[in-house]
This record gives structure tokens, sequence and C-alpha cells, in this order.
């Protein structure tokens, strides 16, 4: 988290102020400064807030009086939901906030759905130090009139990413780091489960897939490591976590484990394969460089991803811009022949 950034923290402070402060409090450990807005209707904020109830009833044009006099949740609800939209709009259009979270119970969450304006692009990634595609097609993304959802696929991600796939919440996928397929191979416990990259081909979303981290391995730092797994030398990532890697005929095995999924979808596939490498470390003279284990799974991905899964190989690295080039490309192909619907505010992709 930026050191100088401003965190709008909207809540029910009148039930929920001790988990809305000690998220304050996390906020505000890192650098950052928190703004906090009451969302509360019946009772009063338990702690000092920045923004209270009624100029949050206020600005929907509203008042408490009004909200609690409804005679049920929802219609309060939606009464101070339309004031923190308006609010915290207003926030962001004047440089004041950076982002915002919603904490609460099940109405406090309710305020804080998508508004399903714009079209979703689910995107799996981790961290930037080592796949950092979605700093260039985040922006891309967005010019092109999508919203850009990103999950960690570190276990608990792929599992939402999947969720939210299986009920048709995306417009599309870009599926492209599959540690979490990896780990589930090698028995890790750093999974998201059997259903990863079955949900999104399930419901037919159209999907562009790309092999990022499968080449590594990662085990919970309490978790024994397989007997097949001891071979090798393990890096302690941190407490939590300890990594290696795949060795050749392993990578042929994570190939065809991938293909097997694929292979299920009802929707438009294309798998990209970027054979100048697939995550930060394994290029030359990082810990993780291993050209034959790297030729291997290329050759293997040849041999296995059969139509109607279509395949296409860059000789780029999967950070580099030739790979976000063609994964936009791909995606430009399918907005034009109608594959995938133009967002509403779609504008002219930037040169």
């Amino acid at each position: 988290m930026a050191s100088d950034a401003t965190i709008l923290v909207i809540g029910t402070f009148d039930t929920k102020s001790d988990e809305l402060a000690y998220l304050r409090e996390q906020i505000e450990s890192q650098g950052a400064a928190a703004i906090c807005m009451d969302v509360s209707v019946l009772g009063d904020a338990a702690i000092p807030v920045e923004i209270d109830k009624h100029e949050v009833a206020s600005a929907a044009g509203s008042s408490i009086a009004e909200a609690a006099a409804a005679g049920e949740e929802n219609s309060a609800m939606q009464i101070m939901a339309r004031g923190a939209s308006t609010l915290s709009s207003q926030l962001h259009a004047d440089g004041r906030i950076d982002a915002m979270v919603a904490l609460g119970g099940t109405m406090g969450t309710d305020l804080a759905p998508p508004g399903g304006g714009q079209p979703v692009i689910g995107m799996t990634s981790l961290g930037s130090s080592c796949l950092s595609y979605m700093k260039r097609l985040k922006p891309a993304l967005e010019d092109r009139g999508f919203e850009v959802a990103i999950f960690h696929a570190t276990g608990m991600g792929g599992m939402a990413f999947e969720n939210i796939a299986r009920g048709g919440g995306f417009a599309a996928v870009m599926d492209f780091a599959l540690s979490e397929i990896g780990n589930l191979y090698a028995g890790s416990v750093v999974n998201s489960g059997e259903q990863r990259l079955r949900s999104a081909g399930g419901a037919g979303i159209p999907q562009i897939v790309a092999p990022g981290c499968i080449d590594l391995i990662d085990f919970a730092g309490w978790q024994d490591i397989p007997e097949r797994f001891l071979d090798r030398p393990f890096h302690a990532h941190n407490r939590l976590i300890k990594c290696s890697a795949f060795n050749a005929a392993e990578r042929r095995e994570t190939a065809r484990f991938v293909a097997e999924r694929l292979a299920g979808a009802r929707g438009p596939t294309h798998f990209i394969l970027p054979a100048g490498g697939i995550e930060e470390w394994d290029k030359p003279g990082e810990p993780a460089h291993d050209p034959e284990g790297l030729a291997a799974f290329c050759d293997e991905v040849r041999k296995v991803m059969k139509p109607p899964v279509i395949l296409s190989e860059t000789a780029a690295h999967i950070n580099d811009q030739g790979f976000a080039d063609l994964a936009l490309s791909i995606l430009d192909g399918w907005i034009k022949d109608g594959t995938v619907a133009a967002p509403a505010s779609n504008k002219e992709p930037k040169s």
C-alpha cells in the first residue's frame, strides 16, 4: 500500500465498530490514511467517523428520520447506498481518496455490490514481482470499457474466481496464473480445489488462458513435503510458504493436467504459450531458470492442446509487452465478431 494513499472505509459503525476500527488501524499501520463513513440507520457510530450517517442520508436527498421511517431494512439501505455512492464518487473526483473498502453484515455488504454498468474481465495473477502482465493489461482493458477484477491465485483467490465464473459473472476471463493447478497436481494444500480451470469453460464464458507460474510448487510451511518431491531443494518464501520447481517430466504432466481441464469447455477457449518464459524468476540468471524444463513444457503443450481449444504461441515472456499485445488482440477479435459483447463505453484501443 502506498504510504500516501487514502482509503475510504464504509460500514455500519453502530454494529461493526470493533471490526471497522481494526480495519482502520491496519490501514494506518501501513502508513496510509483512512476516512470513515458511517452508513448506519438506527444506531449511532460507536467510534468517531469523518462522515456521519446524517451526511450520507442527506447526500441521497433524504434524512435518517426518513430512512428509519421506511419500515424495513431494504428501503433504508437503498437510501444509504445512494448517499454513500454519491459521496464516494465526489471524494474520488476531488482526489481525496485512492480506494475504498466496505465492511458489514448482510445489509452492510449490500451497500457495495457492483452496479453492473461495466462488463467485468476476470483475471488471475500473483504479486507483480513474479507476474506483472496485469500492469499492462488492466489500463488497456479499462480503455476498452471493461472493469477488471484481479484475483490473487494462492488458493482462496482462485476459489473466488471460479465461483464468480461458475455464476456467469464475467464477460470474459484472462486466466494467466495457473500456480494453483500446479499445486493441486503436486498435492499441496495451497490450491483452489478440483474445479480450478473448469468453471469459466463450464459456464460457456470466453476464456484466454496462459501458464503463468505453473513451473513452481508452493507447499504450506507446516505441510510435509510428499516423498516424490524430496529430491530437490526448497526455499522458504516466508513463514507460510516453501517453494521449489517441477522437473521436466513433471512439467509435461502439468501440461496434460491443464489440457484435460480445458477440453471440457463449452465456450471459446484460447491458450497462449509464451515460449520466452512463464514467470519473472525463470529468466536467465534468475533462480528458477530452467530452459530444458520450459522446453519440455512447451513441447507437451503443442502435443496435447487440441481443438476446440485454440493454441497461439509467442516468443515473448509472459511479462513482456508482446504477450499482452497478443492477449488483447484475441479479445479484440472476440469483440469484433460478437463473441464478447462490446462495452457500452467502448473506446478505440490506444495505439
